[in-house]
């Protein structure tokens, strides 16, 4: 068996090992440190828990004891996607390095500039850091990158759903093109893929266990619900929550809560404070000295709950935490291996329970795929959905009293209600009598024939003596119309 000691690791650092009780490696640790400490790339992929942190914090300060650093030129680089992860590696280093006269600085939001500039202005051979904190020192020209001789990216399939990948590789363009890469993520997207591609040469890949899968330590359950109700549903899965804490008793001696939405992070916090549960939240719209203090309770063993979104799911060393709950299903499936990652640390048995109602199924499904298992259900019956409640019987239709439907429109209301209108209002037609007044003889005692002449007419009656009749005049047609055009010659 493989231990540190035939690592070929500097002997202060073995010592500050020995000191923190360590004798054997992981597997990462194990693949990673020896070509990193021959100067090598390194490509790590492993999945969470299983001490990637050291395996680039051994060969960095083994590598580093030598030399001195300069003013505002940091000799190392390290990037991390969350305030707490970085502030973790920091603890790290200072565990590991306190036989070695090594400086660091820690810059993340949240802390005054001032304090980090007067460590960056006395020289540091560890940088660790943020994207965005570190670039805005650059911006501020209080920070000279060309002297980084070793550069790592942690969890760097988190810098890329927290949309960090355009701030690493405008980090990798300021660096020098000499420097040694220590690249370590727990799954590889085609987008990391090329980033590896291009910024690493011939790295050295070490991949201890298939990417994306959880510790076979951790037993993973899903609690299956269906609100009675929608406008029940939140206030219902809060109830379950507690009914499944209070079913695991005391094996349940702390545990993380994760949610998908900040604002979701606060409700169930406040829920079970509410029903006397030790909880509190963490999430990144808190202030980062509420967060520190927050963390540091529930690593004592002074906080039961961790209720938290996903800045807390990467890379936070707890090594006791017993259960896990996903509150939320998380919509992307890579979180989910990582949220249950916090339990079943180091060797340790740990529990998973998830939360899932009806309409997220299918992120369960993605979830599954991604893990290729299938997570045990189980069945609370908590409530039941409004389509599998019971509709009262309907009377039929003959029974009830027909009431004429009023419209809102007034052609409607004076609409025939039946079918046989047309044919009753054809009959009214017909029975009206003809609106149209038949015209009367003229009262004249001499006929109007003779005032119009020989070749005079009635028009379409064709009364008169004469041949030549004229249509479509009417009754009063003036008798110089009907005259003929010949008879009107004079030539």
């Amino acid at each position: 068996m493989t231990k540190f000691s035939d690592l070929s690791l500097n002997p202060k650092v073995l010592k500050a090992i020995a000191d923190a009780g360590y004798e054997t490696p992981t597997p990462i640790q194990e693949g990673a440190i020896p070509p990193a400490l021959e100067g090598r790339d390194v490509l790590g992929i492993a999945q969470t828990g299983t001490g990637k942190t050291a395996g680039f914090t051994l060969p960095m300060l083994s590598l580093l004891a030598r030399g001195r650093a300069r003013a505002r030129m940091p000799r190392s680089l390290v990037l991390c996607p969350t305030r707490e992860l970085a502030a973790q590696v920091a603890e790290n280093f200072d565990t590991y390095s306190k036989y070695l006269k090594l400086s660091k600085a820690l810059l993340i939001g949240g802390v005054s500039f001032k304090e980090q500039d007067q460590l960056i202005d006395k020289g540091v051979d560890v940088l660790i850091c943020t994207p965005g904190r570190l670039l805005d020192h650059f911006e501020r020209g209080k920070l000279i990158l060309s002297d980084v001789k070793i550069m790592v990216v942690d969890e760097a399939d988190r810098m890329l759903d927290m949309g960090f990948i355009p701030d690493i590789e405008r980090i990798f363009g300021l660096t020098p093109f000499t420097r040694q890469t220590l690249f370590f993520s727990a799954t590889m997207a085609s987008e990391i893929e090329r980033i590896t591609n291009t910024f690493l040469s011939n790295p050295a890949r070490i991949e201890v266990a298939r990417q994306a899968t959880a510790s076979e330590t951790i037993e993973q359950v899903v609690a299956m619900f269906k609100p009675s109700r929608r406008e029940r549903a939140d206030s219902e899965k809060r109830k379950l929550l507690r009914s499944i804490i209070d079913a695991e008793g005391e094996k349940c001696t702390n545990a993380i809560i994760f949610c998908n939405r900040k604002m979701d992070v606060d409700i169930v916090a406040k829920s079970l404070k509410k029903y006397g549960y030790d909880a509190a939240p963490i999430h990144g719209d808190l202030d980062q000295s509420q967060r520190t203090r927050t963390l540091d309770g529930f690593r004592n063993n002074e906080l039961r709950f961790l209720v938290a979104s996903d800045v807390a799911a990467r890379g936070l060393d707890v090594p006791s935490v017993s259960h896990v709950f996903n509150y939320d299903v998380p919509g992307h499936p890579e979180d989910y291996v990582h949220r249950i990652g916090r339990t079943g640390r180091a060797g340790r048995e740990g529990k998973a329970i998830t939360l899932c109602n009806p309409r997220d199924t299918k992120a369960l499904a993605a979830v599954e795929a991604l893990i290729q298992k299938d997570i045990p259900r189980l069945d609370m019956g908590f409530g039941t959905t409004a389509e599998e409640t019971p509709a009262p019987e309907a009377k039929p239709k003959d029974d009830a009293p027909k009431k004429p439907r009023r419209s809102r429109s007034r052609k409607s209301d004076d609409a025939p209600k039946t079918n046989d209108a047309p044919q009753a209002k054809e009959a009214k037609v017909e029975a009206q009598p003809d609106p149209t007044p038949t015209p009367t003889p003229p009262k004249d005692d001499q006929p109007r024939e003779k005032s119009r002449g020989k070749r005079g007419g009635r028009g379409r009656s064709g009364g008169g003596d004469g041949d030549n009749k004229t249509v479509g005049m009417g009754e009063h047609m003036p008798s110089f119309i009907a005259l003929s055009f010949d008879d009107r010659r004079t030539d």
